[in-house]
C-alpha cells in the first residue's frame, strides 16, 4: 500500500512539474481584443526586387498575400488607371510580377472584397475592414488615408504589421 501511494504521488509530481513546464514555456505572441493570435500571421516575406522597385515607386510596395490572385491579375491588366493615375508598365516587368504575385496571392475567401466594395482595394477587403474596425474616424483622418499602411504600422516597408509595431499618429 505504501508502495502504491508513494507510486502515485511521485506520478503527480511529475504531472506537475510537466503542466508547469508546458505553461511557462508557451510563446506568448501579440494579440489584440478580437480574440485571435495573430503572431507571425501579420509578417509578410515575399519579395521580388522588381516588384518592389516598381510598385513601391509611388506607393508602398503592398504584400502580394493582401489580395486574391484575380485582383492581381485585374490590377496589373489596368495599369493605364491605377487609382487615377497612368501607372503602365512595359509587358515583360508585367510578365515577371505578375506570375509573383499570383504564386503569393491570399485566399479568395479571406481577402476577398466586402459587399459592393471593389474587388482591387486592399482597404475594402472583408478582411481590412474586419481588422481596422477599431480604428475611429479621426485617427483615418489624421493618417490621410486607409492606405498609407506606414503612417501607423512602422515596419510595413519590411512586410511587418504585427501588432508589437503600431504607433498611432496623434
Amino acid at each position: 500500500m505504501l508502495k502504491k501511494t508513494l507510486v502515485s504521488s511521485l506520478m503527480m509530481g511529475v504531472l506537475l512539474v510537466t503542466s508547469t513546464v508546458f505553461l511557462v514555456s508557451k510563446q506568448v505572441v501579440a494579440d489584440d481584443d478580437d480574440g485571435e493570435n495573430h503572431g507571425s500571421k501579420h509578417v509578410y516575406s515575399a519579395t521580388l526586387p522588381v516588384w518592389k522597385t516598381e510598385c513601391g515607386e509611388c506607393h508602398i510596395a503592398y504584400p502580394p498575400q493582401l489580395l486574391p490572385a484575380a485582383s492581381w491579375q485585374k490590377m496589373m491588366g489596368s495599369l493605364d488607371e491605377h487609382f487615377g493615375t497612368d501607372a503602365s508598365l512595359d509587358a515583360d516587368v508585367i510578365a515577371e510580377i505578375l506570375p509573383f504575385l499570383e504564386k503569393n496571392a491570399g485566399s479568395e475567401r479571406k481577402y476577398a472584397a466586402a459587399t459592393g466594395k471593389s474587388d482591387m482595394r486592399i482597404t475594402e477587403t472583408r478582411w481590412f475592414i474586419k481588422e481596422h474596425d477599431e480604428v475611429s474616424a479621426s485617427t483615418w483622418k489624421r493618417i490621410d488615408s486607409p492606405a498609407n499602411c506606414a503612417a501607423c504600422h512602422t515596419t510595413a516597408e519590411q512586410g511587418n504589421y504585427d501588432e508589437d509595431f503600431i504607433k498611432i499618429p496623434r
